[in-house]
């Protein structure tokens, strides 16, 4: 299945959520533009998020994406604090930067009742998750509303454990992708390869639809995943990279 008719979108992109660095201005955008624009809310408040899908809903018409975690949070660690800060001491020393003063910033918050309760006030189209996926009775309520599920995965592995929960397409998560890497079967890094390594193999392994992920930047990295199998791709766009002409086709499969 093409990805435009998975998602009914007009180009087979979407636009990497960056949670921390990026509002509903972008999504908006890139939706506009034809692509699939997304919303990141690991560290949006109920509220926050509320007031984020409300404009992203006056002001397009298009589908979007909404993007979550479901990872585990880690317990703080003084330790661990410790160490780090004692790594940098030079560069603080350098700057004039008192330690002190360094605070831990916003957390990222798992996907949870609170979340699901705001989305079912907005039953976006695309609901996407980081870090495999919620509890079986969070995500039969996200299905409920008719949203398409995707998730990553960065082994073949995780890919089939996916398709196995009923996700509408996976997303293929190589070693060049930014930001936090989506594994959750494993915590070892000598299971991550690079994406044109990854994406055959997933495609062969599963039988839903494929996306790239991944150190994917212009006209030939996409055509290179366009002709390993996968449908679409995600990349990290700004509103001047987003173009309606659509990628070179591919009948590398049919």
């Amino acid at each position: 299945m093409r990805m435009q008719t998975l998602l009914a979108v007009e180009l087979p992109i979407i636009q990497a959520p960056m949670a921390g660095v990026q509002g509903s201005e972008l999504a908006i955008a890139v939706c506009n533009a034809g692509g699939l624009g997304s919303l990141p809310c690991a560290m949006l408040s109920p509220d926050a998020m509320r007031k984020e899908l409300a404009v992203i809903r006056m002001r397009t018409t298009r589908p979007f994406n909404v993007n979550f975690f479901c990872h585990s949070p880690p317990e703080p660690s003084a330790v661990r604090e410790q160490v780090w800060k004692a790594a940098l001491l030079p560069y603080f020393e350098e700057f004039g930067i008192d330690p002190t003063t360094v605070t831990s910033g916003p957390g990222r918050h798992p996907f949870n009742e609170d979340a699901a309760d705001v989305l079912a006030e907005f039953r976006p189209e695309v609901v996407s998750f980081h870090f495999g996926l919620p509890s079986a009775e969070l995500l039969a309520r996200v299905r409920s509303w008719g949203s398409k599920i995707l998730s990553s995965a960065t082994t073949v592995s995780e890919a089939r454990w996916l398709e196995a929960q009923g996700v509408d397409a996976i997303i293929a998560q190589g070693l060049e992708a930014g930001g936090h890497r989506g594994m959750f079967l494993s915590d070892d890094l000598q299971t991550q390869i690079g994406t044109f390594a990854l994406l055959p193999q997933i495609v062969k392994a599963v039988k839903v639809p494929v996306i790239a992920a991944g150190g994917i930047a212009d006209a030939n990295g996409v055509a290179a995943a366009l002709a390993l199998g996968a449908v679409g791709f995600r990349s990290v766009l700004h509103t001047c990279s987003v173009q309606r002409r659509p990628p070179p086709p591919c009948t590398a499969r049919p």
